[in-house]
């Protein structure tokens, strides 16, 4: 039987500034799912959740350049919309990890506002982890992890190797004012061992069973980490 993956994107569409006025459209983007997606579909069964269920917006600011010069992002772009049309709510997999071999957050500025604080996420993330199961993440998507607690006390990235999105790569986009917190700094605050690699460039991470990577370009070699973890 083939290993099912659970994929987590976020719910939350449209950044706001301290008055409540919209700033941009945000999501998840697009190669963050698509790349994996590619690795992992052919050896794979994908199920995909959000916190809210039902269409989980895509970050139009991922459609360009990734449609024009990557195949795979425009390829699932154009054939694959039911994926994240029509997603099940995250609430409906509590108590279900059993069915399940890995969990996977795409990033996107989305995550930071919603996935970073959704109480379900959370717990669905402490069942996988206390499984043993493969929990994975990419550029934002590990923003999923900053208030995991283990029963142990210690957050689940504490003294383990975790990429995601640098402050440098955060800057250079200039979202650094309209984040709730630095990634990279959070991630060292939690006690792990932040690593990267300069802006852009691809940057994974394997310590056990968390996977983690930098940014867009680190996507497909996630997916390979993920595919690896569970032996296809």
């Amino acid at each position: 039987m083939a290993p099912k993956v659970l994929v987590v994107l976020t719910s939350y569409g449209e950044i706001l500034d301290s008055a409540g006025k919209p700033i941009q459209k945000t999501g998840w983007y697009l190669p963050e799912f698509a790349h994996p997606y590619d690795v992992l579909s052919p050896k794979c069964e994908i199920i995909v959740a959000s916190p809210k269920g039902g269409t989980a917006p895509l970050d139009p600011n991922s459609l360009q350049p990734w449609i024009k010069d990557d195949s795979s992002s425009a390829n699932f772009f154009n054939n694959k919309k039911s994926l994240w049309e029509y997603t099940s709510k995250v609430s409906d997999f509590l108590g279900r990890v059993d069915e399940f071999d890995a969990l996977f957050y795409p990033g996107g500025h989305g995550p930071m506002f919603d996935l970073a604080t959704d109480k379900d996420s959370i717990a669905l993330v402490n069942q996988f982890w206390a499984k043993g199961k493969v929990v994975a993440a990419v550029c934002h998507g590990p923003a999923a992890f900053v208030n995991v607690t283990l029963p142990n006390g210690e957050n689940i990235m504490k003294g383990k190797e975790v990429s995601a999105f640098s402050n440098a790569e955060e800057d250079s986009v200039g979202m650094s004012k309209y984040m709730p917190f630095m990634l990279e700094d959070k991630i060292n605050e939690k006690g792990a061992i932040y690593q990267k690699a300069l802006p852009w460039a691809p940057c994974v991470r394997v310590a056990g069973k968390l996977i983690t990577g930098q940014n867009p370009n680190s996507a497909k070699g996630v997916g390979e980490a993920i595919a690896t973890a569970l032996g296809v």
